[in-house]
């Protein structure tokens, strides 16, 4: 798969490609409760982790949706992995927007703890649990704008998205922020 990559800002980069690639302190999982595993960017980060991720994991007794535990990444070029478990899109009045960026503040907040300074985000809850894509962008990116203005261990945020039409579709929400 071409790889394409952009400089959103000083410590936020925007790229297309396979999270289970990355060389990074920390990639994000978009779990389900159990945190047993699942479809979509879940069971790529099983697979290519390993048997052993289930196994840990088994061990962390679930997630709250809007929350994140840490896990080794084992097989994966990532150290380890931060599984958070993002809102199912109910239509909006169910506390989704909060929940979701409670995922991608608790996310970074695991990594501070853990002296972590790279990490990577897939798009959380835009996928099977159905969160409108480009409502959920503004939320990534303005979560972890404010985050990252109080801290300032974290050296490098990526936001990565598996197909091309997320990318440009996250690219053109930064853009339209920016302005």
């Amino acid at each position: 798969m071409e790889h394409h990559g952009f400089k959103l800002d000083q410590r936020i980069w925007l790229e297309q490609g396979d999270i289970t690639l990355l060389r990074v302190d920390a990639i994000v999982n978009a779990a389900n409760n159990s945190l047993l595993g699942g479809g979509g960017v879940d069971g790529a980060i099983h697979r290519a982790a390993g048997p052993e991720l289930l196994e840990y994991n088994k061990t962390l007794g679930g997630c709250d949706t809007g929350d994140a535990k840490i896990s080794p990444g084992y097989k994966l070029p990532a150290k380890f992995v931060i599984s958070t478990v993002g809102p199912v899109w109910k239509g909006g009045n169910k506390n989704e927007d909060d929940l979701l960026a409670s995922c991608y503040r608790r996310s970074l907040e695991v990594a501070v703890e853990n002296n972590l300074s790279s990490v990577a985000f897939p798009s959380i809850s835009t996928g099977v649990y159905g969160f409108p894509f480009e409502r959920g962008c503004k939320i990534a990116l303005t979560t972890i704008n404010t985050f990252l203005a109080g801290n300032h261990s974290l050296q490098k945020i990526i936001l990565i998205t598996f197909s091309h039409e997320d990318y440009a579709a996250m690219k053109k929400v930064h853009d339209q922020m920016k302005s």
